[in-house]
Formats: C-alpha cells, structure tokens, sequence
C-alpha cells in the first residue's frame, strides 16, 4: 500500500442549515477558484432549483481546490435526515470528515446521524464550530456538548482526540483560539488542519484497477458518468474495464472519456491514479454500489448498507374530471419509467409494483425526501396522484414494530406545556428538557413516525411560528396503538364548476377555505377544512338568486377571509387514508378517492 501525499479526500458533515455550503463557498474563492472580478452567487454548490428555493443541500456534490500543492477533493453532503443516502454514499469516497456544529444550536439529531457514519467507517474527523459569531454564540460548550457526543457514540481515545477550529463560513474565516474581539482574516489555519490531520489516501498505485461507484452523474452528450474514489491502480482513456454488478453480472466496456474535478468543473483527463476521485463515462448500465475493475481482475468492493425506507405513498396515474389539462407525461407508463429512472441515483428510494398496472408504492425516508422527487417530477411535466404517506411495519421476532423517531423541539418556554401535550397526544415520550439561551427550552422526545405525519403545522401554530422542530430515525419498537392525528373534517365541492364569492362566503362559515373565487372544482374536491371533525359537502359555485326586490344593504360586497394556501407538503400532511393528493405542473389539489357524494355514502354506510 502507498500512501499519496498530495491528495486529501474530506466530506463536510453536518445537521441541516448549520452552514456546510456557506464554507465550501469559503474554501473555494480563497483558493483562486474564481477570478477576482468574478460574479459568484451564494451557496454555488447548491446548484438544483429546489435548493436554491429551499436554501438546503438535497444531493452530494463533489468539488476540489488546490493548496499548497496538495489537492482536497471535497463532498458537500446534505443535512436533512431524509437524505442520509447522500450523506452514507459520500463517505465511501473520503478519509476524513469536518464535523461542522453550530455554535448556537449545537449537536442536533442529523448531527448524531453523520457522526456515527463517520466514525464507523473510521474516517478521521476534525470538529469545526460554526458561526461563532452569531448572537448568542456559545462555542466552547458546543465543543463539550459534541465531546460527549462522540463518547455516547463509543468512539476511540484516537477518534475522541480531534482537534477543533472555529470558524465563521459566512465572512470566511477560521482559527483554533477564538476571541470575539480579535478573529481571524482567512481559512489558512483551516487548510492546515485538513493537510496535517486528515490522513492521505491508503490505496495501491500498482495493483489492477478497482473503483467502487458512489455516484452518478449525467451528461447529455456522454451520457451516464461513473463517480468513485479509485481504490486501486491507475486508469487511462479508452481502457479495458469490466463492470461487476452488485447482483453478480459482469458486464465488458472501456473508459470513453475521464474527467476530473477541478473547482466547480469537470476536466478532461487522460490518467488518473489511485486515491483520487475520478468520474468516468462509457457504460451505460452503470449504478451505485457498482464496481469498476480490470478485466483481468472483476474483483468486486462491498458497498455501505444503506439504511432502509420508513414511509411509502402510492403513486398512480390521475383520474380526477381534470386529468390531461396541465401535464406532459400522464400515462402509466410514462410514471413507470421516470419512478425507475429515480432509482438510478436516488438510493434510499425503493419502487414497488402493484396488482394494478396503474398504481405504484413508492417507498422512501420521510416526507421531504418523497415531497422533493413529487416536485421534481412535477417540474417536468408529469401529472399524477399520490396518497397519504404511511409508515413502514416489520416484524421482528414475530412482533409487528413500527420505526420511532428521535424528535428535538426548541421553543420558546411559554409553549412547552402545549408541546407537551400535543406529543404525548400522539404516542410520545419525553427523554430531556433543558433550557438554552433567549428564554428557549430544547425538549426530546421518542415519538412514532406516525406521529409526527401533520405535527409540523401544528406545531408551528402551536407555537405561533416559533417552535423548531428536528428528527431522526432512533430504532423500532412494538406498534405503540393507535393515534389519530388529523382533529378536523373537511370541507368537500358539490359540484363541479368555478368556486363563486357567494358560494364560498356561505361555506366559509363551516371552517378555512382553501381556495378563492374563480376556482375551477370538481364535485368530490377538497376546498377548505371543517372546523369539527366530519366532513361536510358544501356548494362554492352557488350563485344568488335574482329577486325584484332589494333590501337596504344587500348589495354591500361579501367579504371572503383570504383563503390557506397549503404547499405540497401541508397537502400531504393533511390528506387522509380516503382522500388523494393530484399533482399536476399548475395545480395541487386534494380530493376523496370516492368523488361522488352518494356513492361515498354508501361506502361509509358499509363500513
């Protein structure tokens, strides 16, 4: 084995918004990436729409720059737990990690997950508290609360001796002695700890070609491209290789064209080594967990168990009295191929069929994971209906478990008794409580996966807007009963035609409406939220009668309360087991699965 001097292979770990991006932005402009007059937008990893509009990473991205002669290949991961693929992937691809926390918040569930990543693959971590200088910054006990973290996760005495740096991502700099009246000017010091405590890729130069794939990316002239970190020898342009599936196939190509990261870009190569990572185009059959080998050596690499889905909604063609108005691709066939097409690249995905040809149960980690790939595929034109997101059961030793969460809430102390309460409503326990900084209180519970399926919002009106909410999957434990979580009915069109003002003026008496006039709606259409629990058919196309006689006042404009505008995930949050969400690329709109009001009485008559 050899060891490469000049390459370092790190991945930024961290829980969501702690700042991740904002310091890879950091590292790259001052390291010469872009020209001094250059216009560089922020977060300029975070490529995707929906992460720029959501201001979170959702997939891993490589980068590199170079310092002091050392080249750092970089893997920005995502710090949502819904995206823990792209967190588990990335780290086969590195030898180190920078662990950053937030220098207010602190160790968060997501940062608990990525560490005890980090460490069971042993990679060498180096802490980075962020944003020290934020109001109300605490960094020297975050640096404990993460010291502890790392001796609850049984870490070495070598893993526990990190060293630690403080940092401010947004204004670019870092230093290992921080003083609020003297910080640093740049990330030297950071670099430094990089080249000096992440170890050098261990890997053999001489020895047949191996790479295990981590990634994948797409080129619409090359095609599918193979992104890993060689594990052994060396490989050139146009050479023999063999692709050895993770099933036991073994398929024949050579390697059209490499290329390697050079700040935000791919560059053509001719030659790459071991330790280095690579991208390479020229078999199209390729996917994650995949190894790449000499034809004279298919000697196949184990790849990292990923961890499996908690929550599956079906997904299958619309059949709403709208279907076909907005969307590109409606057929069943058109939903199969993109749905199979997704689980190319998005790992954590799983896609079963069903006994109809039309409907498919799409299986992922949560709820904005499943929301993403329904916005995406939206985005593109697709029309299609989902149902409400449920759990996943196993039966371990014969008992039915169902997955629970570790749930983080920080409020402020005046809302910690409707919390409370509304948590153990749904099957939850509290594990600790303690007050941090501003008057805020952290609270922790275990919580079945069902339970938090609509608490957000609740939470948030609960709250009045203040409470954050954090979690992550903890473990399994026996089904714990049943909760119900939705506390209202709704309000269901009569009819199908436009939503008129005196129509919804007499229907918003009966609780929120979710719609304004001048709506298109179908006779089974959800439009608003009752304020009791039952549903109640209300007519929001009614029109007023024409009279000859006119009282004083009559013709005084009805006034309509502005109506809930719900986003897809309220909507998921929302619908229940007898009702569907249809999405199209104009609208979102919920609906009962049974649209004609006597027929749903009966349905109910024989339940």
């Amino acid at each position: 084995m050899t060891n490469r001097e000049n390459i370092r292979n790190i991945a930024i770990i961290a829980h969501v918004d702690h700042g991740k991006t904002t310091l890879v932005d950091a590292m790259l402009k001052q390291c010469g990436t872009f020209r001094e007059n250059e216009q560089v937008e922020e977060r300029v990893m975070d490529s995707n729409d929906l992460e720029r509009e959501r201001g979170i990473t959702i997939l891993a991205k490589n980068t590199s720059l170079t310092y002091k002669d050392v080249k750092i290949n970089i893997i920005d991961t995502p710090g949502h737990a819904d995206f823990g693929g792209e967190v588990e992937r990335g780290l086969e691809m590195v030898d180190g990690v920078l662990l950053l926390v937030d220098a207010f918040e602190g160790c968060m569930p997501q940062t608990r997950f990525v560490l005890s990543k980090a460490l069971a693959l042993n990679l060498r971590p180096i802490i980075v508290v962020n944003k020290v200088d934020r109001p109300n910054a605490r960094p020297y006990e975050v640096v404990d609360e993460v010291l502890d973290l790392f001796i609850d996760l049984g870490a070495t005495e070598e893993q526990i001796d990190t060293p630690v740096i403080f940092a401010s991502g947004r204004d670019g700099w870092a230093t290992a002695e921080y003083s609020p009246e003297k910080p640093n000017s740049d990330l030297k010091e950071l670099f430094e700890l990089i080249i000096n405590e992440i170890p050098c890729p261990d890997c053999e130069d001489d020895g047949p070609f191996q790479m295990l794939v981590s990634n994948i990316d797409y080129d619409e002239y090359t095609g599918r491209i193979a992104v890993g970190k060689i594990q052994r020898g060396k490989i050139k342009t146009g050479m023999s290789m063999v692709l050895c599936k993770a099933e036991g196939k073994k398929i024949s190509g050579k390697a059209v064209k490499l290329f390697t990261y050079e700040g935000l870009n791919k560059a053509v190569t001719e030659e790459m080594g071991a330790g280095d990572v690579v991208a390479i185009s020229g078999m199209t059959e390729i996917n994650i967990g995949d190894t790449l080998c000499d034809p004279q050596n298919p000697d196949p690499l184990p790849f990292v168990k990923i961890d499996e889905p908690v929550l599956s909604m079906t997904f299958s063609v619309n059949d709403s009295p709208f279907a076909g108005k907005d969307g590109k691709f409606v057929t069943s066939r058109h939903l199969r191929e993109r749905l199979m097409k997704e689980l190319d690249s998005n790992i954590s995905l799983r896609v079963d069929e069903t006994d109809s040809t039309e409907a498919f149960i799409v299986s992922g980690r949560g709820e904005l994971h499943l929301s993403v790939l329904i916005e995406n595929m939206r985005r593109e034109g697709y029309e299609f209906q989902v149902s409400n997101p449920v759990v996943i059961f196993k039966q371990i030793d014969g008992v039915k478990c169902e997955p629970i969460e570790r749930l983080t809430i920080d409020v402020p102390e005046e809302f910690t008794g409707a919390i409370m309460d509304g948590i153990i409503a749904r099957k939850g326990e509290m594990t600790n409580m303690e007050s941090t900084a501003q008057n805020y209180t952290r609270l922790e519970f275990l919580i079945p996966s069902r339970g938090l399926i609509g608490y957000r919002s609740e939470m948030l009106t609960a709250t009045k807007g203040t409470g954050i909410l954090n979690s992550i999957l903890e473990k399994y434990e026996p089904y714990k009963g049943d909760i119900n979580p939705r506390t209202r009915g709704t309000l269901i069109a009569w009819e199908t035609g436009t939503s008129i003002t005196y129509g919804l003026f007499n229907a918003q008496e009966r609780g929120t409406l979710f719609i304004g006039a001048g709506v298109e709606v179908y006779e089974g259409m959800i439009v608003g939220e009752n304020a009791r629990l039952e549903d109640i058919v209300v007519n929001v196309c009614k029109k007023k009668h024409a009279t000859n006689t006119r009282a004083s006042g009559s013709d005084d404009a009805l006034k309509l309360v502005p109506p809930k505008d719900l986003s897809l995930e309220q909507c998921l949050d929302f619908i229940a087991d007898d009702e569907l969400l249809e999405v199209t690329p104009k609208h979102l709109r919920m609906r009962k699965r049974i649209l004609k009001t006597d027929l749903r009485a009966k349905s109910k008559a024989r339940s």
